[in-house]
């Protein structure tokens, strides 16, 4: 019955438009963001339109030609404010005081270093045209990161939160979410057709941030809510989840939905993201004994270095064998750890010892 109500929603639906395919809305969506660069007279704005399009023909995705366009009319404005008139005048001192004036102005020290990647990598380009000098290109400003630890939800909050929700479709986008750990983004471009509920699986054909295609699972209880989604949503549309009124949600209506119910658990002083429920997934299976091979792949990093900082959260061997040792510490019972003062020999004798070695 379940399995008719799935194939009857994803044989309703079309493909015309996904934000993964060459659409006309994406090519609309480019021609907005190439205005930004085109409607200020800045030095070089030329290089930085042709350096935007070719990000366009080499099919990145729009978030990328956006995040690269608002970086480059952010530098070239600041290169204007200098009195520069062309990018061949440009120094690494020039590079040194844009950071520094990114840092002044509050920018997370991530967001700034990947303004200038995307800074360098326009810069560069110039470079083999043989716009610019090579020497620009030497000795790169590096900006130092914390290697922080992932933030998983504490699972008392998470039962608090989960507790509050009252509706259907918010209640399988949480769940689908803590589950999975599929990114938000992610979550938004599924499509009934993507989605095998027989099989309990979602096929992500192309990952947010790498565009790596992978395959996720999905537990008992996402299996319930996305059957109880199913047989109320509208089978005209195309994604699983949609907002009123509309064919999509957008991220910040997801945030907006997500803060919502962590108010009403009273846990909106805490800081959590629906980010969280991703690094709260990757801990829960490290804990359950899931090998990090597999963690990686279900999270799609194409690094295992990013997996395993979810290791050094949730390393359960580790632990144990801390309060293991601590145990045996506190009780005096290591091996000659109660004698070790007693086997030392008297002062005299140790000096005598270091004369006969000297």
């Amino acid at each position: 019955m379940t399995e008719s109500i799935v194939s009857n929603h994803a044989s309703t639906v079309s493909h015309q438009y996904h934000p993964h395919f060459g659409t006309v809305g994406r090519q609309r969506a480019y021609e907005k963001v190439i205005r930004v660069l085109t409607v200020h007279e800045f030095p070089g704005d030329d290089l930085a339109i042709e350096h935007v399009r070719q990000k366009y023909r080499k099919n990145c995705k729009l978030p990328t030609i956006r995040a690269t366009t608002d970086a480059l009319r952010d530098f070239l404005r600041f290169i204007k404010d200098r009195d520069i008139q062309s990018l061949t005048e440009i120094t690494r001192d020039e590079l040194t005081v844009f950071v520094e004036r990114e840092q002044d102005r509050g920018l997370q020290p991530i967001s700034v270093k990947n303004k200038l990647a995307l800074i360098y990598a326009f810069l560069g380009d110039l470079t083999e045209r043989g716009i610019i000098h090579s020497d620009l290109m030497k000795r790169k400003i590096r900006i130092k990161l914390p290697d922080a630890l992932p933030r998983a939800i504490d699972s008392l909050d998470m039962s608090k939160l989960l507790s509050v929700i009252d509706s259907i479709r918010n209640r399988a986008m949480i769940l689908l979410l803590l589950r999975t750990g599929i990114r938000i983004g992610e979550l938004l471009c599924i499509t009934m057709r993507d989605l095998d509920i027989r099989e309990r699986k979602i096929m992500i054909y192309e990952g947010e941030k790498n565009r790596l295609g992978r395959v996720v699972y999905f537990s008992d209880d996402v299996h319930d809510a996305l059957i109880a989604w199913i047989e109320e949503r509208d089978p005209c549309k195309v994604f699983l989840f949609y907002a009123r009124g509309r064919q999509t949600m957008t991220y910040g209506g997801a945030q907006v939905m997500f803060a919502k119910y962590l108010r009403r658990a009273n846990l909106d002083h805490k800081g959590y993201s629906l980010h969280r429920l991703r690094h709260t997934c990757a801990t829960d299976l490290l804990n359950a004994g899931m090998r990090l091979e597999c963690l990686q792949q279900l999270l799609g990093h194409s690094n295992i270095e990013m997996t395993r900082r979810y290791a050094r959260l949730s390393d359960k061997t580790r632990e144990e064998e801390y309060f293991r040792a601590m145990t045996i510490i506190e009780k005096g019972q290591d091996d000659g750890y109660d004698q070790c003062g007693a086997e030392l020999p008297p002062i005299h004798e140790a000096t005598e010892l270091l004369d006969a070695y000297r």
